[in-house]
């Protein structure tokens, strides 16, 4: 009985303890920011206080978050001074936003709503059948001054809302279609599809991965000076330049698939040209959970450049602004951040599960950045080879990447890291103090026959 009283005692005392932890990190959380603008939004702007730090020029945040609704997800934008610019959460997810024009504050969105029961009015405008669930699609314009919002165009898609567009012309963009693992140019006017490419010009799909139903999650899009559109295929591993009219560049591809030592189903690759100190891509390598920049080298990639810190954690966008930091959006950390040329946090603020951010006036994404081997004079380190990840390494890469950052997805927004490795603790010490009592029981019930 005394044993058994010193092992209660004890997971008593592992149970406080953690519990504790846990209370003491969720009080510590950073307040909100989102919700700080949500609740400001209704306030004239000359009576908002600020809500996160000041910075130079405005920063725009989009966020997506698990199971998005109207409510939750939302885009949110902050002056200079701190206080809040523009609030707006009416679909369930946003993803990517650019100045439009550069320079301005009126921005482009890609923005959408899932639905697991499609609306009979989505499927009379797509003329489909939707079994599975569809995804609405709004591709908007927002003067984030006076609040007036521009549709440039709709879809209904089967399952997934669009994540990236990019400015071609005054009436053409270039599109991200992640539904239908596929590029396209679209006009705005007419909403003609005037050019596409599809992944499986270029991959099998029975060679070269992906998820069914989700073969390549082409995630970004970016249309080059040169004419060239450079586009992340997340499930493949892979940031490809195709050619229109001539597909894929294979030996300007950066990545292999399953080569987790280049890219982890990375989001939000960068171009820097030559003219910036390039060709370089700075990539949100997300399943790594670090930033990385790759140089062109000799006709291959090198790794220039990488960062992390202890809440890095499945960051979906990185871009260099043209003072030399860099702009990181932490998906799984719950911030934005902002980074020097010698890695210091300058500036930072919370934003449950941030997609992707802008800061205005520093031309749209890294378009004035330079590269961070102009930066530093440094040499290219080794090149980015597509060797596979294989064995204990792949299983080290899985757990500390998609296992570990889709727990912390789905977890409470305040949790970090070490959070759930505490709750998992604290979880596995219940279970265990339960068995305990159980076999005790059991034990006792035993003898008790016996005596008898």
């Amino acid at each position: 009985m005394r044993r058994r009283t010193l092992v209660r005692a004890g997971l008593a005392a592992l149970v406080v303890v953690a519990s504790l932890t846990l209370l003491v990190s969720w009080y510590q959380t950073p307040p909100d920011a989102v919700a700080a603008a949500a609740a400001q939004s209704e306030t004239p702007l000359s009576e908002r206080e600020a809500v996160v730090p000041e910075r130079p020029n405005a920063t725009v945040v989009t966020t997506d978050p698990p199971g998005g609704t109207s409510g939750t997800a939302a885009i949110v934008a902050y002056t200079d001074d701190g206080r809040t610019l523009y609030h707006n959460d009416t679909y369930g997810n946003y993803f990517d936003v650019d100045p439009d024009p550069p320079g301005s504050r009126t921005v482009l969105y890609v923005a959408g709503t899932r639905h697991d029961d499609c609306p009979d009015a989505l499927v009379a405008r797509a003329n489909g059948s939707f079994e599975d669930g569809c995804a609405e699609v709004v591709i908007e314009r927002a003067n984030l001054t006076t609040g007036e919002t521009e549709r440039l165009h709709s879809a209904v898609t089967e399952w997934d809302i669009w994540h990236d567009v990019d400015r071609l012309s005054e009436d053409r963009l270039v599109v991200a279609d992640i539904a239908d693992d596929r590029v396209f140019t679209l006009d705005t006017t007419t909403g003609a599809v005037e050019w596409e490419w599809r992944a499986e010009a270029d991959f099998d799909r029975a060679e070269s991965g992906g998820q069914p139903g989700d073969w390549t999650h082409v995630n970004d899009v970016e249309s080059l000076e040169d004419g060239r559109i450079m586009a992340s295929l997340r499930n493949h591993d892979r940031v490809v330049f195709i050619e229109p009219g001539s597909g894929v560049q294979r030996d300007w591809t950066l990545g292999a698939e399953d080569a987790y030592g280049i890219l982890y189903e990375q989001h939000n690759p960068d171009y820097i040209p030559a003219s910036q100190g390039g060709p370089a891509v700075l990539v949100g390598d997300s399943e790594n959970n670090r930033v990385v920049e790759y140089q062109r080298v000799d006709g291959q990639w090198r790794q220039t450049w990488t960062w992390q810190d202890s809440g890095l954690r499945w960051p979906r966008d990185a871009d260099r602004l043209p003072n030399g930091h860099t702009l990181v959006t932490d998906s799984q950390g719950d911030r934005v951040l902002e980074v020097d040329e010698n890695g210091a946090v300058v500036w930072s603020i919370r934003v449950p599960t941030p997609y992707e951010a802008e800061r205005l006036g520093t031309g749209d994404e890294s378009t004035n950045g330079t590269s961070r081997q102009t930066l530093t004079n440094e040499t290219a380190g080794d090149s980015a080879t597509g060797e596979e990840t294989t064995g204990l390494a792949w299983v080290v890469a899985f757990v500390t990447g998609p296992l570990t950052n889709g727990l912390l997805y789905v977890a409470p927004g305040w949790m970090r890291f070490g959070d759930l490795l505490v709750a998992l603790g604290l979880g596995t010490t219940v279970l265990a103090w339960l068995g305990a009592e159980l076999y005790w029981r059991r034990a006792r019930r035993r003898l008790v026959a016996l005596v008898r």
